[in-house]
């Protein structure tokens, strides 16, 4: 069977839309992991990376003094209270 030239492009016009579709992604405002949107799911995301790149310098790591500081009061296990 022949069919002219302006049939055969018509043929691909079912096809058109979900090969539309298909190439959309999430929008920012759609549901994500966790009960949050798409957007903050990648903010947190994000942030995350950013904790985890950051390190700590040797001297935020030192043992702090055992005593505590003057003004401070003690908490409820301190005092044996309940």
């Amino acid at each position: 069977m022949h069919y002219d030239r302006p049939m055969r492009s018509l043929a691909f016009l079912p096809i058109a839309p979900a090969l539309l579709l298909a190439a959309c992604g999430p929008n920012d405002t759609d549901p994500g992991p966790g009960g949050v949107t798409v957007a903050e799911a990648r903010a947190l995301d994000e942030a995350a990376e950013m904790i985890e790149q950051r390190r700590l310098p040797p001297e935020a790591l030192a043992e702090p003094s055992a005593s505590p500081a003057d003004g401070d009061t003690p908490g409820p296990q301190a005092t044996g209270e309940q």
